[in-house]
């Protein structure tokens, strides 16, 4: 591992906070399609909407604080460890931190490893996502 890439394991991205809004959880079971009625309605939370907590709750931008070049910048992979389900209209705050980063076949790999707290500082969901940046 370059001493660049080492550097940055261990980075903090800045802390926010989302309000999961029964209008968010609409569109994004019209967005991919999962017309399930109580998505609609706002009543329960589809899986994947932790990944709208990330494009609207806000907090530095993770290619600003790795210096990646986006023209170069894949989204490798997303995985979900649920302990329990997200809530509608409930406040998650989510916590991040760079896991890993690594070099391999001329592309620097990131893990990004977010954990979503309920107000009560309970752990809700961890993520982790590959950030892939060719060379």
């Amino acid at each position: 591992m370059s001493t660049g890439l080492k550097e940055k394991v261990g980075l903090k991205l800045e802390a926010y906070t989302f309000r999961v809004e029964k209008g968010k959880i609409k569109e994004l079971a019209q967005a991919i399609g999962d017309l399930k009625e109580e998505y609609l309605n706002g009543e329960a939370v589809p899986p994947t909407f932790p990944t709208v907590i990330d494009f609207w709750g806000g907090g530095a931008s993770s290619s600003e604080l790795l210096n990646l070049n986006m023209k170069k910048v894949l989204h490798g992979e997303q995985e979900y460890e649920y302990f329990r389900e997200i809530v509608p209209n409930e406040e998650i705050t989510v916590h991040g931190v760079i896991e890993k980063a690594y070099s391999k076949a001329a592309m620097n790999f990131f893990i990004i490893r977010k954990d979503y707290l309920d107000k009560h500082g309970e752990t809700v969901l961890i993520s982790r996502s590959t950030i892939i940046e060719r060379h």
